[in-house]
């Protein structure tokens, strides 16, 4: 926590930091950085026992660039403000000048945590306008893909909350565990993060061989590590203690708010896109939304525990629906000639093949020419397209011209969305209560700037 430069520099002067001059300054730059109507943030009679400090952008317990602007008396709250904008990428407007198969590049890096989700979403969504579906098999590596996602991305919110709260040991059980999960991503799609994998039409590359073994070794392995956290944190009372009860927010809030995903399962609400619009063949699998009443801290720790759970048990049924076929659909136009190769087995791309066919065949090489550099025309259109994220509803609004680029693409991203729900948990709670309440909302900065 820190006071603005200028009351900091009316101290150094010798002055009043408090004085009507110091506070004027100060007024004016938090107006000026956020934009608002910051004029009357300190209600004249309350001038004298109030103080407006800021929390991040360079705080280690804000996850990432995020600057709070809290008014105080004494410990509590009065009010508060998230600020934001630090990390701002121009990702959206980037991909506007790239072909649709070159922007998976692109929306890969927003939500940093969950790049495969911003993958999917943005595929499924060129898929739309296209007028096509994935093959089977590569729906079904999409899903396991985005439940071991979803598994590393609790991780962090459980590594990361813990330290913000002192909890070193479950800090380290948080990333020991989510190194499990990335080493696995990078043995299943060559990168531990913004791995381009999921492209439109299906996936880069079929899965390696003893894919099997490996994700149940990975599965049982976190099945046994699951307890350590019920162990360390579900029933520890000094744990309970710090958590339940802060940052409440019912569910007529989280509705006027639109919150989503664990804050919205946390308030009793069970929507989960999941089961509410199946996308990938999800309604093929057999899993549970977990759900609260409790509206606070705790009850979001716990559930998303409990979503871990249940994406193990999806990445187990994922294993066993693997079917035999292509991982791109069969379309020249679409697919590059390395894409629509089957190896040997069958079962999807084989290098050497594909290095002969390219050696081999020149109208080959020059149709991947054409399509690496020019890309694909998509129809004229525009559609919506909806995936249930770790954080919540990730969706895709994308426009097309008909040319090779998007006209527009807009994300909802659930950080951005959700964090509009930090005032109403925060306000009126301690200050030690806002890192709570930053750690449950769990946002990743890179999504909600983009």
């Amino acid at each position: 926590m820190s006071i603005d430069a200028d009351q900091a520099a009316g101290s150094r002067s010798g002055g009043d930091p408090f004085s009507a001059e110091a506070r004027e300054t100060t007024e004016g730059r938090v107006y000026t950085v956020t934009g608002g109507d910051w004029d009357d943030f300190l209600d004249d009679a309350d001038r004298e026992e109030r103080v407006v400090i800021n929390l991040g952008p360079q705080h280690p317990s804000t996850h990432g660039v995020l600057r709070l602007v809290l008014e105080l008396e004494g410990e509590r709250v009065t009010k508060a403000r998230s600020v934001i904008g630090y990390l701002h990428t121009g990702i959206e407007k980037n991909t506007e000048y790239r072909t649709w198969t070159q922007g998976v590049t692109f929306v890969t890096r927003m939500d940093y945590l969950a790049p495969l989700y911003n993958e999917a979403a943005y595929c499924m969504g060129v898929e739309k306008l296209l007028g096509i579906s994935a093959p089977k098999r590569a729906e079904t590596i999409r899903v396991l893909l985005m439940e071991l996602n979803r598994i590393s991305s609790h991780l962090v919110f459980l590594a990361t909350g813990a330290m913000e709260l002192g909890s070193t040991t479950g800090m380290t059980y948080g990333f020991r565990d989510r190194e499990e999960v990335l080493h696995l991503l990078e043995f299943l799609t060559g990168l531990r993060m913004n791995h381009a994998f999921i492209r439109p039409g299906g996936v880069a590359q079929d899965l390696p061989e003893n894919h099997r073994e490996k994700i149940l070794e990975f599965c049982k392995v976190m099945d046994s590590r699951l307890t350590d956290y019920d162990k360390l944190f579900s029933g520890q009372p000094i744990w309970k203690q710090r958590l339940q009860g802060v940052g409440h927010l019912p569910l007529d809030a989280c509705l006027a708010l639109g919150t989503s995903g664990p804050i919205l399962r946390s308030a009793g609400l069970g929507w989960d896109l999941r089961k509410i619009q199946p996308y990938c063949g999800y309604e093929e699998y057999d899993f549970e939304v977990p759900t609260s009443t409790d509206a606070d801290c705790f009850a979001r720790f716990l559930l998303r525990v409990e979503e871990i759970r249940q994406s193990l048990r999806i990445v187990r049924q994922c294993v066993d629906k693997l079917e035999s076929g292509p991982v791109m659909v069969e379309d020249p136009k679409i697919a590059w000639p390395a894409q629509l190769t089957v190896g040997p087995d069958g079962m999807g791309n084989s290098l050497e093949h594909v290095r002969k066919i390219m050696g081999q065949s020149m109208e080959s090489l020059i149709h991947h020419f054409k399509l690496v550099t020019e890309g694909f025309d998509v129809p004229p259109g525009q559609v919506y397209v909806p995936v249930e994220a770790p954080r919540g509803e990730l969706g895709y609004h994308m426009v097309s011209d008909g040319g090779t680029r998007p006209m527009r693409v807009h994300v909802r991203d659930p950080s951005f969305v959700n964090l509009q729900a930090f005032p109403a948990m925060a306000e009126g709670g301690l200050v030690a209560d806002v890192i709570a309440v930053v750690a449950s909302i769990d946002p990743v900065m890179g999504g909600v700037d983009r």
